[in-house]
């Protein structure tokens, strides 16, 4: 007589192996090293085009796996579900524009991807703390130091951190209490 294997949460397949980092088993098929290179493939043309459309399906379409394979592997691949890596690249595109460029708010929310106004300065403002415009006014009084920093150095240290959902941080700050990127450090 064979015995089956529990699959309740929180018990452990063999198949399964721990990663560095990973505080659960990752599956035995994100260690194929051929759907790690679909999954950045998926992860360059949202890098590439972040200003376009990048439902789940067409995600999974890139990568070739099916929709729910592929945003489990994603997040288990790059620590965030594909909608919130999209929305990184997006308010890091529009910080961008907003701080060297003198285009409109309106055309830096179009030309990254968002279809509303509103939605971009409710998401931009959730994210990183402040509207676009006042984002842009720090932004152009701090820009005398930052020239001389490299452009992708500027990028990494302005990246939002979306490590919990924009609703959540939504709540945190509604209920008082200090979200992520507002600790204070003593």
């Amino acid at each position: 007589m064979t015995s089956r294997k529990s699959h309740r949460p929180g018990s452990t397949d063999a198949s399964a192996t721990p990663v560095e980092g990973a505080s659960s088993p990752v599956p035995q098929g994100l260690q194929d090293p051929a759907l790690l290179r679909r999954l950045l493939r998926a992860k360059d043309r949202m890098d590439s085009a972040s200003h376009e459309a990048w439902p789940i399906e067409r995600l999974a379409a890139v990568s070739g796996a099916s929709k729910a394979h592929f945003a489990r592997a994603f997040k288990l691949a790059f620590g965030l579900p594909p909608h919130r890596y999209l929305l990184t690249r997006r308010i890091e595109q529009a910080n961008t524009l907003l701080r060297d460029t003198e285009l409109s708010i309106t055309d830096i929310a179009y030309a990254t991807g968002w279809e509303s106004l509103g939605t971009f300065g409710r998401i931009f403002r959730d994210i990183t703390g402040m509207s676009p415009g006042a984002m842009r006014k720090q932004a152009q009084a701090n820009t005398q130091p930052l020239e001389r920093v490299p452009a992708c150095v500027l990028k990494a240290a302005q990246r939002p951190d979306l490590n919990i959902a924009v609703l959540e941080k939504r709540r945190q700050t509604a209920d008082g209490k200090v979200g992520p990127s507002t600790k204070e450090v003593s």
